[in-house]
């Protein structure tokens, strides 16, 4: 028969590991519930600041200066916009077109400019010019000869 201090030390033991467990439980609990409460601060927060904003007389928002960003789509041009809204190599190649010297027209071949006249360059430029073309910026005035709109050369 086990003795009485062998079954208190036993039943110590069990109930030693239910309180580490439950003690691990309660940190895991009190981290989320930290967590959670931090949330509803934030959204009790957000809250306040859009009752805020909303409370204000409206303000006249300015129209957002459009630009271009690298590898982004031309855009079909409008009165009034500048080729400040063209693409990076867009806006070159208009700049070249724009200049005295391509007043006649220029092929791809001229408008490489800085760049090697290497066959995939030209495709590349040739491809721009058509494209600028295309959203009514630049003409092509006869084939492989660009200008920019407004201007015909003969």
């Amino acid at each position: 028969m086990p003795s009485v201090l062998g079954l208190l030390e036993a039943r110590e033991k069990k109930v030693r590991e239910e309180v580490a467990r439950l003690r691990e439980e309660a940190e895991r609990v009190e981290a989320a519930l930290g967590e959670a409460e931090r949330a509803l601060q934030r959204l009790a927060d957000a809250r306040v600041t859009v009752a805020e904003v909303l409370a204000e007389p409206p303000v006249a928002v300015a129209e957002p200066v459009v630009s271009a960003v690298v590898g982004s789509v031309v855009p079909q041009r409008a009165e009034g916009m500048t080729a400040t809204a063209l693409p990076a190599d867009h806006r070159r190649i208009m700049s070249v077109l724009e200049s005295d010297a391509a007043r006649e027209g220029m092929r791809c071949r001229q408008l490489a400019l800085g760049l090697q006249a290497v066959p995939a360059k030209v495709e590349g430029l040739r491809s721009k010019a058509k494209r600028l073309v295309e959203r009514g910026w630049a003409l092509q005035v006869r084939p492989e000869v660009f200008t920019p709109l407004g201007t015909s050369a003969g």
